[in-house]
């Protein structure tokens, strides 16, 4: 395949709805990430005291949270960058930072383990945002910063065997920097926070049959590696076993937030406190005087 566009730097959007559309038929057995990702944000979704009529699902995550979302009531739209996920879904082929919706056709969006290879990912939120309607709430999840520790020593061993490292993982995106892409995206009352997965795996090919068959490989454009390079990397990631099974960690990061509306809660003018900290600090008397 050729490579990429300048405009479809870092990610290859054909390559990466190729690499979708071959994950469907093993998404059973290989997606247990987005799985977890989907219920986490149907938990976070049910203690939200308002109710929702049309929800937006960005990219698919098999049937359980569309499922879920038409048992509370809510109309569901899925989009998914690979034609034959978007058609399992019953929905819309599209990449998230090239989003076909109208504005404020929602009141809410749900995005389970697909953001973090989007091109243009201040884009993507900010279509997000204007697909919501006034108050509408935003809900994503995906593989952060820090994640494939032991994969990424695996790789370097690999490539050492030629003398020179390549690039085998695409970016991360790290825990501050996607609250502060939440907010350029003109989001309200946004929260990002982190959950720390870790898994345990016998060999490297377990390792990478589940990231190929949830659609969570790398999208770059590096060289193939020689079989002696693949010799390395096994035997890197087999150093690392303890009982048995190398431990590798997925760093998921969570995203919440709301379309700004006249109604939410606003925080307090700076100056506007009758409390100075001085005296918020001040001990207090232990107790009456005698």
């Amino acid at each position: 395949m050729d490579a990429p566009d300048a405009q479809d730097r870092p990610f290859d959007r054909a390559l990466r709805r190729v690499r979708r559309d071959r994950a469907l038929h093993g998404w059973t057995d290989h997606a247990f990430l987005q799985d977890h990702m989907a219920a986490e944000l149907r938990e976070r979704l049910g203690v939200v005291q308002r109710d929702f009529s049309r929800a937006l699902i960005l990219g698919y995550a098999g049937d359980a949270l569309p499922r879920a979302l038409h048992a509370m009531n809510i109309d569901t739209v899925t989009a998914d960058a690979g034609f034959a996920l978007a058609r399992a879904a019953g929905g819309v082929q599209c990449d998230e930072d090239r989003l076909p919706f109208a504005d404020a056709s929602f009141d809410l969006v749900i995005a389970a383990g697909t953001l973090d290879t989007v091109n243009d990912l201040p884009g993507a939120l900010t279509l997000i945002r204007r697909s919501l309607r006034p108050d509408g709430l935003f809900l994503g999840a995906f593989i952060g910063s820090g994640s494939l520790p032991a994969l990424r020593r695996a790789m370097l061993q690999a490539d050492l065997t030629g003398g020179a490292a390549a690039p085998r993982i695409h970016p991360q995106i790290d825990l501050r920097s996607a609250g502060d892409l939440l907010g350029r995206a003109g989001f309200a009352l946004q929260v990002a926070d982190g959950e720390r997965l870790d898994v345990r795996y016998s060999d490297l090919s377990r390792l990478i049959a589940d990231l190929r068959g949830s659609a969570n490989g790398s999208l770059l454009h590096g060289p193939p590696l020689s079989r002696f390079a693949v010799a390395a990397a096994h035997a890197a990631f087999e150093a690392e076993q303890r009982d048995g099974k190398t431990r590798e960690t997925f760093e998921i990061v969570y995203l919440t937030g709301w379309a700004p509306s006249p109604d939410q809660p606003k925080p307090a003018a700076r100056g506007s406190g009758t409390t100075s900290l001085a005296q918020a600090l001040k001990p207090r008397d232990s107790g009456a005087a005698s």
